[in-house]
This record gives structure tokens, C-alpha cells and sequence, in this order.
């Protein structure tokens, strides 16, 4: 990752030059850096945590300390999501066993 050295702004590359994403500045690619990062085209779902509406939770873990608020069952499946800075919480989606209702919970 390279940036401006007039702006402080990430730059990118194009046609094999660095322009500045905000004030437009240009500079040579550094190859030293570039060598040193690899950027990849396509990322594989093996780390993704579906939380829409339809997503898959069973087979995640479960949590027996939650209380359904449609039916009142206490055992919901759960996925974790880092959904706030860095340094907040994460937040807790759940998902009842029994009717399949879905929620979230701010830590």
C-alpha cells in the first residue's frame, strides 16, 4: 500500500502508476513495497458469516442463555460478527431453534 506524499490518502494503481484516490496526485509504483503484498482477486466464503434473512445457522453453535422473544424458547443458534470499530464488541445474531425467529445482541 502506497501513499500520497501530498495528501496522506491511499493511493491505487493505474496503468502502472500511483494516482491519489483523493487530491490526484501521481508517483511512481514502489516495487521494494509492492513485492513485499500480494492482492488477491477473489476471496473464498469460507470465512463469511451469513446473517440475512436466510442464512444457514444450523450446525452453528448454540447458546441456552438467550430467551426467544416470540416463543419464549431458550436455545438459539448464534454467529458473531465484528460489527463496530475494532475496539467495540462484537455483536451476537442469533437464531431460535424452534420457530426460527432472528435477533441480535449489542454487547
Amino acid at each position: 500500500m502506497q501513499f500520497c506524499d501530498d495528501c496522506g490518502s491511499m493511493m491505487r494503481t493505474e496503468d502502472g502508476v500511483m494516482v491519489c484516490a483523493s487530491c490526484g496526485a501521481t508517483a511512481d509504483r514502489d516495487e521494494d513495497l509492492a513485492a513485499r503484498y500480494v492482492s488477491t482477486e477473489e476471496q473464498t466464503d469460507d470465512d463469511v458469516i451469513e446473517t440475512e434473512e436466510g442464512a444457514n445457522f444450523e450446525g452453528k453453535p448454540t447458546s441456552d442463555d438467550v430467551i426467544c422473544d416470540e416463543c419464549g424458547h431458550t436455545v438459539a443458534w448464534y454467529t458473531i460478527k465484528q460489527t463496530g470499530a475494532a475496539d467495540e464488541p462484537p455483536t451476537r445474531f442469533f437464531k431460535c431453534k424452534e420457530c426460527g425467529y432472528r435477533w441480535r445482541e449489542y454487547n
